[in-house]
């Protein structure tokens, strides 16, 4: 059937959606399907990057910038989300994006250029931003406060399963008609799962506002004015940068000795999906831990990993890319329903306080995705090592003083 307006109350609130009903089915799975789209078509290029590059005639350095270029357009893409939303409805713009960010990605796979596949995935960066700025406010809004936990938890497990599926997806695609293949069919998966959004998803009532050009800066940034929301951005994006920067290098690590693993160096990624169940694991860890301290472990979970990834061996190297994953995952599912229930708590739009936590989210991965490439080339893989290490360590200390600060709940 049509997308259909949520029902209200006689006081003109909109009546939420229980959990366990079949219009929550249809919600959270529709919006993990999407999620799923949507992170397929960022990080397909991870594993293929050795390819990418030689296809474009382009060193190891320069090749991370096809997962940059996206990442760092994402960072407009978050500015304009929460307005456009605003303006035009957060499920037409989930759909709208969905679909323009899928038609882009197959545009990709006919690029004839190093230079047109950059600005492809460029703009293609800037729709892709839209459903994660969104979904999470979309799902305070829709939800009955007592499954948001849950719901977050499925949001973040479908976007888990995007990274895998944008991971895997190569083993077979690639095998067919190279990375441009991969490119191609997710860029249609994106479009048929944006079309499926826009017609089957409740509106959540939200009365359309005007888009006025401050806000398009200030009113995402005005959320970082509280100390909270400031710190939990600057941990997930420095989660971020870890996460990707280590899955960036890890091709080229692969792909040289001791390794020298050749095209068999994406089965790796099978490891990846160990780390689909994290969120949910976390979530009902945080609500007996709470948030900083179960966020805190997850920092120890990473440091274990890295230590892992030292390991001159495949087996130690799997096993560290999946404990890596369901660190990440984890944790970042925590701190996106952190920072949506931290605004809504302080009285700041829950819109903003998502784009906010996002923008420093890809902030972080746009200069880690460049620079563990590039560390590599120059300077090997202890590099990247001792980088994520830092990073880690950087982010263990802002969960420890949002702990002592007695944060962890609000």
């Amino acid at each position: 059937m049509a997308a259909t307006v949520l029902d209200r109350t006689p006081t003109g609130s909109i009546a939420r959606v229980a959990a366990g009903t079949p219009s929550y089915r249809r919600l959270v799975g529709l919006l993990a399907a999407g999620g799923l789209a949507n992170f397929a078509v960022i990080y397909f290029p991870q594993p293929l990057l050795p390819a990418i590059a030689s296809s474009f005639g382009v060193d190891a350095g320069a090749s991370g910038l096809a997962i940059s270029a996206t990442t760092a357009a994402m960072l407009l893409g978050l500015l304009l989300s929460a307005p456009l939303s605003d303006r035009i409805g957060r499920v037409t713009a989930m759909g709208g994006s969905l679909v323009l960010a899928g038609i882009l990605s197959v545009a990709c796979g006919f690029a004839p250029t190093w230079e047109v596949f950059l600005a492809l995935r460029a703009a293609g960066g800037i729709a892709l931003a839209v459903l994660p700025a969104v979904a999470l406010a979309y799902l305070r809004d829709v939800v009955r406060t007592d499954a948001h936990g849950r719901a977050n938890a499925l949001y973040i497990s479908g976007t888990a399963l995007g990274g895998a599926v944008g991971r895997l997806a190569p083993l077979p695609l690639a095998a067919i008609g190279g990375w441009q293949v991969v490119s191609v069919v997710l860029g249609a998966l994106s479009v048929i799962i944006g079309v499926l959004v826009w017609w089957a998803l409740p509106r959540d009532g939200a009365v359309s506002m005007p888009l006025r050009i401050g806000d398009l800066l200030g009113g995402t940034l005005a959320s970082l004015r509280d100390p909270v929301i400031l710190a939990v951005c600057a941990a997930g994006a420095l989660a971020m940068a870890t996460f990707v920067g280590l899955y960036n290098a890890v091709p080229f690590r692969l792909d040289a000795p001791p390794f020298s693993l050749g095209a068999a160096e994406v089965f790796v990624y099978f490891a990846y999906p160990l780390g689909i169940l994290a969120p949910g694991l976390f979530h009902r860890m945080s609500r007996r831990l709470g948030r900083a301290l179960t966020s805190g472990l997850g920092a120890l979970a990473t440091l274990a990993a890295i230590a892992l990834l030292i390991v001159p061996n495949v087996v130690a190297v799997f096993a560290g890319l999946g404990l890596l994953t369901a660190a990440f995952l984890g944790t970042h599912s925590v701190l996106t329903g952190w920072v949506v229930a931290r605004a809504q708590t302080v009285g700041r739009s829950t819109s903003r306080a998502s784009s906010a936590y996002l923008l420093t989210y890809y902030l972080g991965s746009t200069l880690s995705g460049a620079a563990s490439t590039h560390l590599f080339a120059d300077a090997g893989w202890t590099a990247v090592i001792t980088l994520a290490t830092g990073l880690t360590a950087a982010c263990a200390v802002l969960f420890l003083a949002l702990s002592l600060r007695g944060s962890a709940r609000t």
